[in-house]
């Protein structure tokens, strides 16, 4: 007995229509503006290039479902986008890219630009990066005398006390590289970027230091997935 097959024209029928969906999305994105797709329609559109026929919809609601967002899909490791069934590595590779790139552009609006007079800029930048990042990463941002990046530094990952960064590590640091100013920066992987009492003593101690040393401590920066905490907006340098 012989499986079924689609006769002929039905498989033409099948492969006409799938291009019809993608020339009709293609269509709405490139006409409607920056809401024309839905999350998932977007992510639909993103796979195509792994993918050069067939219906990528069910896959991209897929990875929505399981990771909660399209902003927390496109910033997931490779490894965990290749655990959900219909991704492999070409797959993967695609909307890794795709973050790449954006990290890319929104580093590109910080650059060579004085930090302080561009902070919706690192704030985008520093959302990119971090917002839906799944272990705790401390990083220092360190400014010259005019107030833009020399370095952005990962000290670690791991809880911001000082186990994990000491205040005359940081302004030794700074010394080292002819850095004036630094701004710190943390995420809370709960999502929640409200400072801790730990967070708080840390950044005075380390403000502390730059100010006996003359480095300054602009702000430390916590990024959480729902917005972002200002230490020095709250008062607490």
């Amino acid at each position: 007995m012989t499986g079924f097959r689609l006769p002929e024209n039905s498989k033409s029928a099948v492969s006409h229509a799938g291009a019809g969906h993608r020339e009709r999305l293609r269509q709405r994105m490139l006409t409607g503006g920056a809401e024309a797709l839905a999350d998932y329609e977007l992510l639909e559109y993103l796979l195509f290039a792994a993918f050069r026929q067939g219906d990528t919809k069910p896959l991209a609601k897929r990875l929505i479902a399981h990771f909660g967002s399209f902003s927390a899909v496109l910033t997931a490791e490779v490894g965990a986008l290749k655990q959900v069934k219909g991704m492999g590595e070409t797959s993967a590779a695609a909307l890794h890219s795709v973050a790449l790139a954006a990290r890319r552009m929104t580093r590109g609006e910080v650059e060579n630009k004085p930090v302080l007079g561009s902070w919706q800029a690192l704030l985008d930048y520093l959302a990119v990066d971090m917002a839906h990042l799944t272990v705790e990463r401390v990083r220092v941002l360190y400014l010259n005398t005019q107030n833009r990046l020399i370095l952005d530094h990962h000290v670690g990952d791991g809880s911001i006390d000082e186990a994990a960064i000491h205040p005359r590590e940081v302004i030794r640091k700074a010394f080292d590289i002819g850095a004036t100013a630094l701004i710190l920066v943390h995420n809370h992987p709960s999502g929640n970027p409200e400072p801790s009492r730990a967070d708080i003593q840390i950044t005075q101690r380390i403000a502390e230091a730059g100010r006996l040393l003359g480095v300054t401590v602009h702000d430390h920066v916590i990024v959480g997935r729902s917005g972002h905490v200002s230490l020095r907006a709250k008062g607490l340098i």
